[in-house]
């Protein structure tokens, strides 16, 4: 998804991503991402967490605020 942002975006639709491997992310430099501390396969963190899932939801559109990017944003929580 990361490089296809740039592509979406010039389209004038806005995107952001939740990262996975922070390094790979860093290098693609998206538009807008939220690098996850979280075990590949779970984006959103541990299985049956609702309100940690919606903490990070949450974080993610807040990416939106920011008009220019590209922003890599670090989600400051580990997964439960």
């Amino acid at each position: 998804m990361g490089a296809l942002g740039h592509f979406i975006e010039r389209e004038g639709v806005p995107t952001a991503q939740v990262s996975l491997i922070r390094e790979q992310t860093a290098a693609i430099r998206p538009p807008r991402a939220l690098w996850v501390p979280f075990m590949l396969g779970r984006p959103f963190g541990a299985p049956n967490e609702p309100q940690f899932q919606r903490r990070v939801l949450l974080a993610l559109l807040g990416l939106f605020e920011r008009s220019s990017g590209p922003v890599l944003e670090d989600f400051p929580e580990d997964a439960p």
